[in-house]
């Protein structure tokens, strides 16, 4: 996807609905479309006066195993899949009116937000991006984990995701994918969130993801899926190039590099977003609608 384009928004309202994986409750996520300039905004539609919540790194709070936004004591939380849909398919403006602080699960990949934003259809909006081209390396983590990125390889956004789990189903798996509106589609959106079932285990014991089945997304025990299949066979390192794409939609601007990461989480992902939007020295923020 060239970095050289006009600004894109959606040509209609579309929504989509369903539950959230940590809280249980019902949710709704519209999508409407927004002025050239605005970025992407949430906007929680079920308080008394709507709050809006500016796609922002500097909102990012600090929530296990998920992307949350928070302005004053508003929070919306488990953005990550719907900033990966509308990142992944170069969508600049776009208003994400929510009735519950956290974002339906459904799948637990970007799928659903995939198609609704397909039927709504996507429009020029005449103004260029300014997207935020990475000039020099920079690596943030430990040897365990790490994230970096790079001057770019192709005229966009390129992510290699290094996944090891040791032994077991998961095991190593390695992927590097071009981010277009075609690959995001076809190599990425459905690609569920996963987890191990002792993992799963210990946070139903906190009263977690309760209504969840395994069905509802990847959980595996030593054999595998539990009561589910694998769409790819490494359909787990690309849920972890979706996440990163999500991750990276924190800077509300199109990132032009090669992104490599090592057993890289949320928290890590988010770390480079800052420290890119603070080498770059542009407010990103400036100028987006109020």
């Amino acid at each position: 996807m060239s970095s050289l384009r006009c600004q894109r928004t959606i040509a209609q309202r579309v929504a989509v609905t369903g539950f959230g994986y940590w809280s249980g409750q019902d949710v709704r996520v519209e999508f409407r479309p927004a002025k050239a300039g605005c970025g992407v905004t949430f906007v929680r539609g079920d308080l008394s006066q709507p709050v809006r919540l500016p796609v922002d790194v500097g909102c990012r709070v600090s929530v296990p195993r998920r992307t949350c936004l928070q302005v004053g004591d508003v929070r919306v939380e488990m953005v990550e899949h719907v900033l990966a849909a509308l990142g992944g398919l170069g969508i600049d403006n776009c208003d994400v009116w929510v009735d519950a602080a956290e974002l339906p699960g459904c799948d637990g990949s970007s799928l659903a937000f995939v198609e609704a934003l397909d039927r709504a259809g996507v429009v020029d909006q005449g103004l260029p991006v300014r997207p935020l081209r990475v000039d020099r390396q920079l690596r943030l983590g430990d040897e365990q984990a790490w994230i970096e990125i790079n001057p770019p390889r192709v005229d966009g956004l390129s992510i290699e995701y290094r996944l090891d789990y040791g032994p077991g189903p998961i095991g190593r798996q390695a992927l590097t994918v071009e981010i277009t509106p075609e690959t995001f589609r076809q190599e990425l959106a459905s690609c569920r969130t996963f987890l191990l079932e002792k993992e799963a285990r210990l946070l139903m014991s906190q009263g977690l993801g309760e209504r969840v089945t395994p069905s509802d997304l990847l959980i595996f025990n030593s054999d595998g899926p539990i009561a589910n299949s694998l769409r790819f066979v490494d359909e787990c390192v690309r849920h972890k190039i979706l996440d990163v794409v999500g991750d990276l939609a924190l800077a509300n601007c199109p990132i032009v590099g090669h992104v490599i990461a090592n057993r890289s989480g949320h928290s890590l992902n988010a770390a480079l977003v800052a420290s890119v939007v603070k080498q770059s020295g542009d407010l990103l923020a400036t100028g987006r609608c109020a």
